[in-house]
């Protein structure tokens, strides 16, 4: 059984507004630059409590968490009924795992930074995008490191946006286009948050 890093933070999660509002900032430049529709099964990787699904969720049928992070779905188990849409859990953990599902798009909020290798990850999202579906995926420009306060589990400060294109164009991704989706702002600094869309 792997060590749950976000058991201590599960808890509190929510309640951080930083969290919430960039979740919501994310989801807006989802919906801009994806149409939505009613039919669609998407997969939120990395969801945690869904932070980031519940302001998808009223656009789509259903949304799939997926986390390695027991604590943190039993958190968003405890209020999914609050979400506009059907929800299902899957917790595993991509990077062992393959889950055999198909998927009309992939939404992530600020979890491929620790993923340590992003063309096997970006690999499994294609073979689980239906035809013509879509990558949403959010997280930190390349930053020096001091984003989290420890970085245990973390394994890239951030990404330079060519490189991640790079990746999903060997992957055969096409279509893809990078927007600032959040900007956070921490005492000692600021961190510019991107969203990457890409194409099957």
């Amino acid at each position: 059984m792997s060590q749950d890093l976000f058991a201590h933070k599960s808890k509190s999660w929510d309640m951080n507004s930083k969290r919430v509002k960039n979740a919501k900032s994310i989801a807006k430049s989802i919906q801009k630059n994806i149409e939505l529709k009613p039919t669609m099964r998407l997969m939120d990787f990395g969801a945690g409590t869904g932070l980031l699904s519940y302001f998808i969720a009223p656009c789509v049928d259903t949304i799939v968490m997926v986390d390695n992070s027991p604590s943190m779905l039993e958190k968003f188990k405890e209020k999914a009924s609050e979400f506009e849409c059907k929800t299902e859990v899957r917790e595993v953990d991509l990077t062992t795992t393959t889950l055999n599902e198909k998927f009309d798009g992939v939404i992530s909020s600020m979890t491929i930074h620790h993923i340590e290798d992003q063309k096997e990850l970006f690999t499994k999202f294609y073979n689980m995008l239906e035809e013509g579906g879509f990558i949403a995926i959010a997280d930190l420009d390349s930053e020096d490191g001091s984003f989290h306060s420890d970085n245990t589990g973390v394994f890239h400060f951030g990404f330079e946006q060519e490189m991640l294109e790079q990746i999903a164009k060997e992957v055969g991704f096409k279509e893809i286009k990078f927007e600032l989706a959040s900007t956070i702002k921490k005492p000692h600094k600021e961190f510019t948050v991107f969203l990457m869309i890409a194409k099957r």
